[in-house]
């Protein structure tokens, strides 16, 4: 009996017959395909993009050199030198994140004690060879400067859940 069921099935091809009602079923339903450079989705707050080093109000980079985003780094894409300054307080001379390692887990955002380490909402960064996505100290200081302004205010919107 079981033979004769497979026998009608395959003959009268019901397997095709479902996939074709899945598909007219959708085929007239309305389409929600956003037309991604022209219609931007939402982001969180917390969306996690390019890395930024800030700075205080006065000038000075936030960073003291105490290396533990490169300790908590489970990709070990940053890199990181420091010196002692004539005022006797340690600051960073080279500061080096590897885009093509990164995971974007935020450890290095959360283990900062100063908040120098932050990573922006921008998705919207590419490079044409390995070599571009290789953000030295001044690169990331651009950045955080270039958009203090966005990364002060998603901080702030954030602040209640730290």
């Amino acid at each position: 009996m079981e033979r004769l069921k497979d026998l009608l099935r395959t003959f009268l091809l019901l397997e095709l017959l479902k996939g074709l009602a899945l598909t007219g079923r959708y085929m007239f339903a309305r389409k929600i395909t956003d037309q991604y450079p022209e219609e931007k989705t939402p982001l969180s707050p917390r969306f996690r993009g390019l890395h930024a080093l800030r700075r205080y109000p006065n000038g000075e980079e936030r960073c003291i050199g105490c290396k533990l985003c490169e300790a908590v780094c489970p990709a070990l894409a940053i890199t990181i030198q420091t010196a002692e300054r004539a005022d006797g307080t340690r600051r960073t001379t080279r500061y080096d994140i590897d885009m093509t390692k990164c995971i974007f887990c935020g450890f290095c955002e959360e283990s900062c004690p100063v908040d120098s380490i932050v990573e922006t909402g921008i998705f919207e960064f590419h490079g044409e060879k390995r070599g571009d996505l290789y953000f030295t100290k001044e690169m990331l200081l651009a950045v955080g400067e270039r958009y203090e302004e966005h990364i002060a205010r998603a901080r702030a919107q954030d602040a209640a859940y730290r």
